[in-house]
């Protein structure tokens, strides 16, 4: 892989990760038209993502940092009320335990917790499959022609009004499946989320930070899990510059995106990007069938 592919794909990653045109498709075809051979498999993907995830801590770091506080707090008194718990067992007079989920921000934390444990289930089982789809053009065109109907369907979905108060962990639960569903290549994992939360009945404006932010332990997750992978890679110094500024480029395109995001749902606008991802699937297919012949 050359710099100049590195930074194509950095500009390709940072686009579509949060504009809803699945940035795992593009990479795919961006790959495999273009013979961009990474030599890591996934590694570099996952590193890409890890930029666009700077560009959310970046873009999100009032709420991050309150969500660090509070899950902190959860893990707190958790704590002290196992200790009660054992107290209470000893000792006649029943001690008082602690409401753990007592504000929006730790009901938050753990409907992101709830989202994750799926996620991290389907992606960990499906993860030889999605990096064998991801070699062949027939899967993300099948998969953009999904994400089509799905933004499709987003904009003409009424608006909801949940914010954290009012969902439910099986709200989360649900999300949780459609992102873990979403690792396939030309699966929009944003486009496929904010649909679900929207289907939920989450609010327009919560439902993309909902999206953006669930989506930090689940590319971390990747992270952990691509790196004890190719933990007996031979990875040259001229490489590790390469990915470095391809995840750069990715957070500062990234954090442009996801502005423009929240305009773009709030404004039901997903239609533009049905019709795009509908007619790149299409040519995706059609390019499947012509070389194999």
């Amino acid at each position: 892989m050359s710099l100049l592919q590195a930074i194509v794909m950095g500009i390709i990653q940072g686009l579509t990760e949060f504009l809803p045109v699945s940035s795992s498709g593009h990479l795919a075809l961006y790959q495999i038209l273009f013979d961009a051979d990474t030599e890591t498999g996934m590694l570099f993907d996952v590193l890409l993502h890890v930029g666009t995830l700077i560009a959310i801590c970046v873009a999100y770091y009032k709420e991050i940092g309150r969500m660090i506080v509070e899950g902190c707090c959860i893990v707190g008194d958790a704590f002290i009320n196992a200790v009660t718990f054992f107290k209470n067992l000893a000792q006649e007079e029943k001690g008082p335990y602690r409401r753990i989920v007592n504000n929006s921000y730790r009901k938050f934390v753990m409907l992101v917790i709830v989202s994750t444990i799926p996620t991290g289930i389907i992606g960990f089982i499906g993860k030889d499959v999605v990096e064998k789809a991801s070699a062949l053009l027939i899967v993300p065109g099948i998969c953009l022609i999904v994400t089509a109907a799905l933004l499709f369907l987003s904009d003409r979905l009424s608006d909801g009004a949940k914010l954290p108060k009012g969902a439910t962990y099986t709200n989360a639960f649900s999300i949780g499946i459609a992102q873990g569903i979403a690792t396939l290549p030309g699966l929009s994992r944003s486009g496929t989320t904010v649909t679900a939360c929207l289907l939920c009945g989450f609010n327009r404006n919560f439902a993309v930070k909902y999206s953006f932010i669930m989506s930090i332990p689940a590319v971390l997750g990747a992270l952990v899990l691509e790196l004890s992978d190719f933990s007996g890679v031979q990875v040259t110094s001229i490489e590790i510059l390469y990915y470095v500024v391809g995840m750069l480029i990715a957070a500062v395109v990234g954090y442009i995106c996801i502005r423009t995001m929240l305009v773009i749902v709030r404004k039901k606008k997903f239609t533009y990007f049905a019709v795009y991802c509908l007619l790149v699937g299409i040519v995706s297919i059609c390019a499947f069938f012509y070389t194999a012949v």
